[in-house]
């Protein structure tokens, strides 16, 4: 029994093209990964709005500093966030806005 095909040959090839596969698939996943995190998401979104060092993000979102320095480790490592010495203080910020804008769409898809 042969199947029913119902897809066009143009869209078919769209579908193949669009779809991730190989180092991209692999790349997409991770970067998703990294915001299946409460704290990574809360920081991340902190970060959007300012450059901030370790001391300000635990008195402000009221996270143990243990906490925050293994996140932005994480975050860093994954290309996420830089940072930047000022004599003794390091400051930490976004790598690129798109990471702002992928939670900006986060929160609009769910109508918040």
């Amino acid at each position: 029994m042969s199947q029913l095909l119902l897809l066009d040959k143009r869209t078919q090839s769209l579908v193949e093209d669009y779809v991730p596969q190989g180092e991209i698939l692999e790349g997409v996943v991770c970067f998703f990964s990294v915001l299946a995190d409460y704290t990574r998401v809360r920081i991340l979104s902190a970060l959007a709005i300012s450059e901030l060092c370790v001391t300000d993000i635990c008195r402000i979102l009221e996270i143990n500093q243990t906490t925050v320095s293994h996140q932005l480790r994480f975050l860093k490592s994954a290309g996420m966030v830089k940072c930047c010495r000022q004599g003794r203080i390091i400051f930490y910020s976004l790598v690129d806005d798109t990471i702002t804008d992928v939670i900006l769409k986060g929160i609009e898809f769910l109508g918040c």
